[in-house]
């Protein structure tokens, strides 16, 4: 029996997912292997690499945007997974706003970012 969850995410940009887990200090891996419980293992388009026996992986839908998939209750055993997961989650939303204003048309653009805690 797998102990893999798959979660929906809104992440659709794979080199913004990327370059945020660096951002982060977490090795990427992509077309990987995603490490489970007991030596399990499930493939994905790109893998962070965690300090443990547990990674997150992601992969590809057909509408585009990628799933998260990983042993949940094995990463929780090393990391807080709410926190880690919405640090990536926030990393990457930052990372896909500063990446969409500066392409062209929108130099003049006004925007206003709000963070809220």
């Amino acid at each position: 029996m797998s102990h893999f969850s798959t979660l929906r995410t809104k992440i659709t940009e794979a080199e913004i997912l990327k370059a945020s887990l660096r951002d982060l200090g977490i090795s990427v891996k992509t077309d990987a292997d995603v490490r489970g419980y007991n030596g399990q293992r499930v493939r994905s388009d790109i893998v962070a690499v965690l300090e443990g026996d547990y990674d997150l992986g992601w992969s590809r839908n057909g509408d585009g945007s990628f799933d998260l998939i990983a042993d949940l209750w094995g990463v929780a055993k090393k990391h807080n997974q709410t926190e880690l997961i919405n640090s990536i989650n926030q990393k990457y939303a930052v990372n896909k706003t500063l990446t969409e204003i500066r392409r062209p048309g929108l130099q003049n653009a006004n925007v206003k970012l709000v963070v809220q805690k």
